[in-house]
Formats: structure tokens, sequence, C-alpha cells
């Protein structure tokens, strides 16, 4: 479990006095859960909080090669964008796309620093838009984003919800053991903050620092019986036949240095988003919305997507 800092234990590690600290909570979002009447604060996402609002990142300077074949994606686990890679893979001779599971801050950070062609995420921001807000901290210059998916986040529970789950804060409950994603998911940060609206911390709650990889491990946990529930996606619950809680859908996006968007490789696996294969793909694993999937959605020009 992460340390909690005390209202003046976050100000000193922040380097502010206490009265600032309850404005950032209001204001800014610094993580912050309330026990018994005190506000307590989790390190571990101080810390993410604190990365998060970094600006002036210093310029990297390692560069990618020119494209030879190799499309390098990194950042959050999906089953659609599996399916996705294997069938370019085995279509496109002489190319080839690797995938790097880092969690959509990672891909983000890989990216920034060229380590890939194209960041997976979905990170969610207070305003509830995704990844836009976090491109001016991450990126400079910005990238090109265009929409992978719309897809369900909930919470999975096993075979007929035996133990009558509801929403996240039924976790609290005694008996209730959970299993969890790691920090720097997509799916973990929702869930932490579906926790803090709840008003509960990882203390909480039976097995909130039991961490796997993905979502498919996530669901055998609880298939498995060594878990009662957690936070996950509709296609997981359909493959391994257990219940879903829908909590909401997320946009789930690709970035991409504008430099190499016209990569040959890269548009390829881009335009794999219009194709039959995809749209039946989809279908079958249930959970997406592919409605615009493929589409340019940042740059921004007053409000709306650049054309």
């Amino acid at each position: 479990m992460s340390k909690l800092f005390s209202t003046k234990e976050v100000a000193v590690f922040l380097k502010v006095n206490e009265k600032m600290v309850y404005s950032l909570i209001a204001e800014k979002g610094l993580p912050a859960t309330k026990v018994t009447g005190k506000w307590l604060f989790p390190l571990d996402l101080i810390e993410q909080w604190v990365e998060a609002g970094t600006v002036n990142y210093p310029e990297t300077y390692i560069t990618l090669p020119p494209y030879h074949g190799l499309v390098l994606i990194a950042g959050s686990n999906d089953l659609l964008l599996d399916k996705m890679i294997s069938f370019f893979n085995s279509n496109f001779e002489g190319h080839m796309a690797m995938f790097g599971f880092t969690g959509s801050m990672g891909g983000l950070k890989a990216l920034r620093k060229n380590c890939c062609h194209i960041a997976a995420s979905h990170l969610v921001a207070d305003n509830k838009e995704y990844n836009f807000p976090f491109i001016p901290k991450e990126m400079t210059p910005s990238p090109a984003v265009v929409n992978f998916c719309m897809r369900e986040q909930g919470i999975l529970v096993k075979k007929g919800n035996p133990d009558n789950i509801k929403s996240v804060s039924d976790f609290a409950q005694k008996g209730i053991k959970i299993v969890n994603r790691s920090l720097g998911t997509g799916t973990r940060q929702l869930f932490d903050r579906e926790l803090q609206k709840a008003g509960l911390a990882g203390d909480d709650i039976q097995g909130y620092n039991n961490i796997v990889a993905k979502h498919m491990d996530l669901g055998l946990e609880i298939f498995s019986g060594r878990a009662d529930a957690g936070p996950g996606i509709r296609p997981v619950a359909k493959i391994l036949d257990l219940d879903f809680i829908p909590v909401c859908w997320e946009r789930f996006d690709f970035l991409m240095l504008k430099d190499r968007f016209f990569d040959q490789g890269i548009q390829l696996f881009l335009g794999l988003m219009k194709e039959d294969f995809f749209k039946s793909a989809a279908q079958s694993l249930e959970g997406y919305d592919i409605s615009k999937s493929g589409d340019v959605v940042y740059p921004m020009v007053d409000g709306k997507p650049l054309e």
C-alpha cells in the first residue's frame, strides 16, 4: 500500500503552506481521501499528479530511424488492438507491428522520447475529456491524434454476480476481494477516480494492491475465483462469460508525431480501421463503438477536429 501523507506532510512535500493544500484539492484535483474527518494523501497518486502537471520537458535528442517496415506501438492494452496488430502482421508482407505494454501514460512518455511511432492512450482529465488535456503537458510539438474506438469500462464480477455488487462502493464490504490494474494505466486512473467519488481509499478494500498487467489477466483472476471483482472492459466479460457492471464509455486514441504520420506502415496500420475485418472484430468482442474509428480528432481548430 502507498504511504499516506497528512495535510502537513503533503504541504512539506509540495513546498506550499497548508491552506494552499485545500485550494489544490478543490481547484487542481490534488488526489486526496477523507478518513474519520481528516484528509489523507496517497504518495503514489501525489507523485503522478505532480508528474502529469510537469511542463517544459527537456527536448529529446533520440530520433527514430527512417521507416523500414517496423511500426512500434506503446501504451494501453486492448483486445481489439491485439486483433488489429495480428491482422496487420499476417496481411502486409514486409511490414510488422510490435506492441510494448506501458500503460496509457507510459505510451505518451515513449512517444515524447521518440521511442515509438504510435502511443495508444485513454487518459481522462478532470473535465472528463480524454487525452487532449495531457498533450500540452507531455508533447512538444503536439502530435496528431486519431480515434481508435470508444470502449465501455466498468466492473467485472463473477457470473451471476453472487456478491450482489452494484458499484465500487460495494468493494468496501467485508469478504469482497478485488484485483486491480497497474498505476499508469487508464483503467487504474479511472478506477481511482471512481473510488475517490465514493469516498473510499485503497486501505478500505481487500485486494486493492493485488496488481495484474493486462485486462485478460484481471478477468482470469475473477474467472478462477481468486478475486470477486475488479475494474475492466466489457469485451473481457464477454469472452470469459463474466457479469459486467457498466461505469462509462471512454475514448481511446492513437497519438503520433506529425512528421511520421504519413510513413507507409503507419498509414497502412491506420487504414485497417476502415476495413470490414475491423468492423467484424469489434462486433464479435462487444463493448466497442467504432463509429469514429480512424478519424483525426486532434489538432483542434475553433473547438473542432482538424479535417
